[in-house]
């Protein structure tokens, strides 16, 4: 008897843990898209810009559009930027916006571009552009995510050919 009783309560307990429930368990999801928006002063640019572009200010959001396999490891990723700039001298000529991998207070190489000069016109001082599907490596893509602070994007003039106006990335979705 006590055995039948022992082999009921493994059985109970064994129907319990592999039992099915009404909510299947599956690996956590990964987002497949990230929103950052990033705040553009001349003060942030390092050394700061006290010229004529020191008036100048923006924001840009980015969008990184994340393709992840089964394991939720990034495979491939695209951004959509969408910029807007103002307080520019009326004759300002843009040069390129980028992404870059360095915290507040350093300089580093271009991560991601998105755009090169004669591509952002700007109408006394001021203008906007969307540019979308810039490919972004996976690597990149997920150093972004994991330490967006950790990256910059800068907007280049003619007058300041290193960035005019500059902030570090900040995650908002």
């Amino acid at each position: 008897m006590r055995r039948l009783s022992l082999v009921a309560v493994l059985f109970a307990v064994v129907s319990v843990a592999c039992g099915d429930s009404d909510s299947p368990t599956s690996p956590s999801s990964s987002p497949t898209s990230a929103r950052f928006t990033v705040r553009l002063l001349p003060a942030n640019e390092v050394p700061p810009v006290t010229n004529a572009d020191a008036s100048a200010s923006g924001t840009t959001t980015i969008t990184l559009n994340l393709t992840r396999d089964a394991a939720g490891t990034i495979t491939a990723a695209t951004a959509d930027f969408q910029t807007t700039v103002t307080g520019f001298p009326a004759s300002t000529t843009a040069t390129g916006g980028h992404i870059h991998r360095a915290p507040a207070g350093s300089n580093a190489g271009v991560l991601v571009g998105q755009f090169g000069s004669g591509e952002f016109a700007l109408t006394n001082g001021a203008g906007s552009l969307a540019k979308n599907g810039i490919s972004v490596g996976a690597t990149d893509a997920q150093g972004i995510l994991d330490n967006p602070s950790g990256h910059y994007f800068n907007f280049h003039t003619t007058l300041n050919p290193g960035g005019a106006i500059r902030g570090q990335l900040s995650r908002t979705q």
